[in-house]
């Protein structure tokens, strides 16, 4: 093997990558915490010491197991910050002959690499991560020449594939998807979990952070860090998830509540989109578990979870090497609002936004409803420029990283592909967010009133966006229902000018 220069970036921390089967000296992996990645977007404290405490632990893992480890630090002094001009100086200092990487899953960084070994004088070569599974091109070739990707046929397949919930060739108790039983509010639970206690290793990253004077946005408490930085916690939180959460994960799913922020969500997106933990050992493991805890747990639960990682998480990775470039410069509807500045604050009356901002900033997490149906739901409402919401979606989220956030956010969340990702807008009046929890308890709205003083913004916003937009959606046959809902309301005039008031008056909402 010629002297070999091994790039690991910092969501490829996979201690199971074929990479790592044995030592060998003629072999040295290279990690490096950068400004290019700390900079391109303003991302949340936790998120940047996250990834730089995850990157740290792997690269010392690496090294206690025999491996030889470049790792350069935030602060080192010879870190030019850059991915292009830190290859090119190791290659030359140490008369590497050959370059290799695993393929990233962010088209700025495939591009990037990409041009770096056009201009080496040396062999190169990139591989797969090892992670997903489906390869980049499987999901464009699946749904080859069909102008929507239906995530349900994508998600039957994989369970085929992969034999997750199968009974032969059916899926098991005969049914394919539980959605409909997964959509409970909860009245009242908190849950205790745990905190990842790494003082001393967060409070010095977050000190040399704002040293080198990275923005950031967010809180953190060094004593209560509460994300997985290594396989082995990672591991832990996956069976803690199946041995106190899992039981109850599908019937609150989707539930509101100002009583626990993680409530029956595992808390392990950070460690898979990091490749800590693989998708299939997370699947088989709770598949695993549901089989052995049956008289317990319904199939609901179980299979409500596996949806959304062999499904959703997978599924948005093949839209995305399918539909990028593009799909970032998609805007359905032509939206240019700017976004307020609470959603930096978490400072407005209305609570279902309040809470849900508030927490995304004290903990870099809000999970799939909060996101879609009220942060979400208010911007597309609301007409925000989906370029301004992938930003805030992008920087703010602990497990945010392209791949996943883009497709989330201006596909599901902001239909701003126009209907590639899902099939309608994911739009609601205070209705909904009042029916899956206690949001709307205590806010300085009405959830029941649709204008006047006090009216919900939800209310009238969400018919404002239907009439704005009937030339574009009223053909949609999932969306007749609401055009014929409004032919017959008799006063639609005063909630499109109550929806003109809270938009003028957006800043103060």
């Amino acid at each position: 093997m010629p002297k070999t220069l091994r790039l690991i970036l910092g969501d490829q921390l996979n201690l199971q990558h074929s990479w790592f089967r044995k030592p060998d000296d003629s072999i040295t992996f290279l990690l490096m915490e950068m400004r290019q990645e700390t900079d391109y977007v303003s991302h949340h404290i936790q998120k940047v010491v996250a990834f730089f405490l995850a990157m740290r632990t792997f690269a010392s893992e690496l090294e206690n197991q025999g491996f030889q480890v470049i790792y350069y630090t935030l602060d080192h002094a010879e870190n030019e910050q850059c991915l292009e001009k830190m290859i090119q100086k190791l290659l030359q200092e140490r008369d590497f002959e050959r370059f290799e990487y695993q393929l990233p899953d962010e088209f700025r960084l495939d591009l990037q690499l990409k041009n770096i070994c056009n201009s080496l004088k040396i062999e190169t070569a990139s591989l797969d991560t090892e992670h997903f599974l489906t390869t980049r091109e499987f999901l464009g070739d699946f749904f080859k020449g069909k102008k929507t990707f239906l995530m349900e046929s994508f998600y039957r397949e994989m369970r085929r594939k992969f034999d997750i919930l199968m009974d032969g060739k059916e899926p098991v108790q005969g049914q394919w998807n539980f959605d409909h039983d997964n959509r409970s509010s909860l009245k009242d639970k908190k849950l205790l979990r745990k905190p990842f206690t790494h003082p001393k290793q967060v409070k010095d990253l977050v000190e040399m952070i704002e040293i080198a004077g990275v923005k950031t946005i967010g809180a953190i408490d060094s004593e209560n860090f509460p994300w997985p930085t290594s396989r082995k916690e990672s591991l832990e939180v996956l069976d803690y998830f199946c041995e106190n959460l899992l039981i109850h994960f599908g019937d609150y799913q989707d539930a509101l509540t100002t009583w626990d922020p993680f409530l029956f969500h595992s808390r392990l997106s950070f460690s898979m989109n990091t490749k800590m933990i693989s998708p299939l050992e997370v699947v088989k493991k709770v598949e695993e578990y549901w089989l052995g805890h049956q008289d317990e747990i319904s199939i609901s639960q179980a299979e409500g979870f596996i949806r959304q990682i062999i499904g959703w998480r997978e599924y948005m990775r093949g839209i995305y090497w399918a539909k990028m470039p593009e799909f970032a410069e998609m805007n359905f509807f032509n939206y240019d609002r700017k976004l307020p500045e609470w959603f930096w604050t978490g400072k407005t009356k209305m609570n279902c936004l309040s809470q849900s901002i508030g927490q995304s900033l004290d903990l870099a997490y809000a999970h799939h409803i909060q996101r879609l149906m009220v942060t979400g739901n208010f911007a597309l409402l609301a007409g925000i420029d989906p370029d301004e919401v992938d930003k805030w979606y992008l920087g703010i989220y602990i497990d945010a990283i392209e791949w996943v956030e883009i497709t989330n956010t201006r596909g599901m969340s902001q239909f701003a592909d126009g209907g590639i990702v899902g099939t309608k807008p994911y739009v609601s009046s205070a209705n909904y967010i009042q029916k899956m929890g206690n949001y709307c308890s205590h806010c300085a709205y009405d959830a029941k009133k649709k204008t006047g003083e006090g009216a919900c913004p939800f209310n009238s916003l969400y018919w404002h966006f239907y009439a704005a937009n009937r030339e574009k959606l009223e053909k949609n046959p999932r969306i007749g229902m609401a055009y014929r809902t409004w032919d017959k309301m008799g006063n639609k005039q005063e909630l499109l000018d109550q929806a003109e008031i809270y938009l003028l008056n957006i800043e103060n909402l």
